[in-house]
């Protein structure tokens, strides 16, 4: 990677929020980053629905680019930032668009936000960073963005995510996300149940009154990377029939760990899995336990085929494909 002598502020305050996508995101991309250019790290400070409020009205749109001055470039790694073009150049990444096209799977405050001000924040950018070809597409017709402003950068898997190491004991078909009604839960439940096989469901307790119940459903919480690795590599498979995403990190952590994925049809769930996985309709509990059988019955099929698709993604090639859009928006 080459830096180009770019001066970088990036917005980290994700990492005081969340341990999902976002968070994943910025702990793979920083190191890396900092190796190559000067990162200067922003962050906002906030606690409980009146933090988020001072976040959302006054840092993000405001005093975020006060904090960014004397940077080349400000790199927003949510699409929360500042809503006019001001004197630093902005670099926003966008996860997903999936507020947009499913509105009423997310809070009110979540939907209200997005409504109103992400369109502002991303016309205002310089540059788009969107982790799939699927979202730059949804970028483009959803929120009528140019394509000539947004660049592709896959997201990547971490080094604690391979097929050698410890495994879970047991025989279970394992669930991998934050309980939200996107993760199409209460369906892969039913699959599971279809299938009679036992469910284990890692992820943190999220909205919507998702519950991870019901005979043969381990409900395990938030565990940390190791562990994650361990559950990966002992899972009869890993089911993800989420409903909408703009990537799917679980599925290319599964696959590097040497798990048979079942995921859905068309996509960005489809893009990633890249011909590796059991591809279901989301929609049909009977079709998503098929599936679940389908990649039991052709474990080392998927396996091979998923650990030949997962070199595909590359955090060392990310940073330096983010570093090449950073220098184009510094320009």
């Amino acid at each position: 990677m080459a830096g180009g002598g770019v001066n970088v502020a990036v917005d980290v305050t994700a990492l005081s929020q969340t341990r999902a996508g976002t968070a994943r995101y910025l702990h793979a991309l920083l190191p890396r980053l900092e190796r190559e250019v000067t990162v200067k790290r922003v962050r906002g400070f906030a606690r409980g629905a009146p933090g988020t409020l001072w976040l959302d009205l006054a840092w993000y749109p405001h005093v975020l680019s006060h904090e960014a001055r004397g940077a080349d470039v400000l790199h927003c790694p949510t699409y929360r930032g500042p809503v006019r073009d001001g004197k630093t150049p902005v670099v926003v990444t966008v996860h997903d668009v999936a507020v947009f096209r499913h509105p009423e799977v997310f809070p009110r405050w979540t939907r209200t936000y997005s409504t109103h001000v992400v369109p502002r924040v991303l016309r205002s950018a310089r540059r788009i960073v969107s982790v799939s070809e699927f979202t730059a597409d949804e970028i483009e017709s959803v929120l009528r963005i140019p394509r000539d402003r947004i660049r592709v950068v896959p997201n990547a898997v971490d080094a604690v995510f391979a097929p050698e190491g410890p495994r879970a004991d047991g025989d279970y078909v394992l669930a991998v996300g934050t309980l939200e009604p996107r993760k199409n839960l209460a369906r892969v439940v039913d699959a599971a149940r279809r299938a009679g096989v036992e469910l284990r469901v890692a992820g943190a307790r999220g909205w919507g009154k998702v519950e991870a119940t019901g005979a043969g459903v381990t409900w395990l919480g938030e565990v940390g990377d190791d562990e994650l690795a361990r559950l990966y590599r002992g899972a009869l498979c890993v089911a993800y029939p989420s409903l909408y995403e703009g990537f799917g990190i679980p599925i290319a952590e599964a696959m590097a760990c040497g798990a048979p994925v079942v995921t859905s049809e068309g996509g960005a769930t489809e893009e990633v899995a890249g011909g590796a996985a059991v591809l279901v309709d989301p929609l049909d509990p009977a079709a998503i336990a098929a599936g679940i059988e389908d990649a039991i019955g052709r474990r080392d099929e998927l396996r091979a085929r998923g650990l030949e698709r997962v070199r595909a993604f590359s955090w060392d090639d990310a940073a330096r494909r983010t570093l090449e859009v950073y220098r184009e928006a510094a320009a």
